[in-house]
């Protein structure tokens, strides 16, 4: 018997003895996102010992590995192939295992002109709370019919089991890459952007921030070459344009160091909203950031709508207008960082969503010993 085999009979015994005890588990990889999410409980399960590329086959654009294997080696035998992952997943400052990226299911800046974490994944083998393996999905597009469990456990934060292993659909790197950088206001921003997503450019990135527009442009030489020629510009050369696009898909740009950081999902056509703060807009306009310092610097300072002038209650009532904001625009909001709405740090969801996830909760773990409350207080 390999390791591997040895350690996945480990979790598996881990898993049944839980369920038997009804011990709750605590899923981690080299956890670079203990900070997302709601409740952290339970008895720590580390996956980062069940690891390693199972089979990655470059001319089928396809890697699969188990669920413990660092990013980092991921992208790097990706990179010695000239392919990557093109949504871009967050690193946060570590290593996080290819695990927690999928049940993250976080993306980058590339994600609005490549698609999402979830529109990438084949296929997933699911370590249930029976301490059974499950298998769905596969290695090839066409492996998608029927319900796909796959994708839907991309963003479940852990809730429905343990996702031992992956399988990722990979690109070829861009021959070509170019970032332009404009100056103009949040509203011309995002006229801009909506304007240059109809149109057919390469673009793979287009973001906000401190009064400059930046725009990255990916693919053939030609292509891109055009597509500076057409949009004019500052052309920033590639070590500083790399850093800035880093710097937002590894959130180590400045304003993810605030201590009160809220991230807004709304459609790329909503105008600047009306939020103090420190803005940042990424996605081409469908990804608002508003990031507040410790004592919200003078911003505090909105007396005239009845707004307290202590740092916790002004954080609050900025939090709940974020709120009605994004619903309003039809998207959501999400405290990032700092102290959450009663409500949760997630937006609240609608109740037939609600009872949906709990049907999903007590299908693959009734007795709920999982990441409890990791995503909905309760659940």
């Amino acid at each position: 018997m390999d390791s591997s085999s040895s350690v996945l009979r480990e979790l598996r015994e881990r898993v049944t003895a839980a369920h038997n005890e009804r011990r709750t588990l605590r899923l981690r990889g080299s956890g670079t996102k203990d900070f997302y999410g709601e409740a952290i409980e339970g008895e720590l399960l580390d996956l980062r010992p069940y690891r390693g590329i199972v089979d990655y086959e470059p001319s089928e654009l396809v890697i699969t590995a188990r669920c413990g294997t660092p990013l980092s080696e991921i992208e790097a035998a990706l990179k010695h192939r000239g392919q990557f992952l093109a949504f871009e997943p967050p690193a946060f400052k570590g290593d996080p295992t290819i695990g927690g990226v999928i049940a993250a299911g976080l993306s980058g800046p590339r994600r609005m002109y490549a698609g999402a974490a979830r529109d990438f994944v084949l296929g997933v083998t699911l370590l249930d709370a029976r301490a059974e393996i499950l298998r769905f999905g596969g290695q090839v597009m066409k492996n998608v019919a029927g319900f796909d469990v796959s994708r839907l456990l991309c963003g479940s934060l852990g809730i429905l089991g343990v996702i031992t292993e992956v399988s990722l659909k990979v690109l070829p790197q861009p021959r070509a890459e170019q970032t332009l950088r404009f100056e103009m206001s949040a509203q011309q921003a995002l006229e801009a952007f909506n304007r240059w997503s109809g149109q057919p450019l390469p673009l793979s990135g287009a973001a906000w921030c401190n009064g400059l527009a930046w725009v990255r442009l990916s693919g053939a030489a030609s292509a891109v070459r055009a597509a500076h020629e057409r949009l004019g510009g500052e052309r920033i050369d590639a070590t500083p344009a790399t850093h800035w696009w880093n710097a937002l898909r590894h959130h180590t740009h400045p304003i993810f160091a605030n201590n009160t950081v809220w991230r807004l999902s709304v459609p790329d056509t909503t105008p600047p909203m009306d939020l103090p703060g420190h803005p940042l807009i990424d996605w081409g306009g469908a990804l608002r950031w508003y990031a507040y310092g410790g004592t919200a610097d003078a911003l505090i300072a909105r007396d005239e709508v009845g707004y307290s002038s202590g740092g916790e209650t002004y954080h609050e009532l900025e939090g709940v207008r974020a709120r009605e904001l994004a619903t309003a625009a039809g998207g959501t909001a999400l405290c990032w960082h700092g102290r959450a709405l009663e409500t949760g740090r997630f937006h609240p969801l609608q109740p037939g969503v609600t009872a949906l996830h709990r049907r999903l909760k007590q299908h693959f773990d009734p007795h709920g010993i999982f990441n409890p409350g990791r995503m909905i207080p309760g659940l």
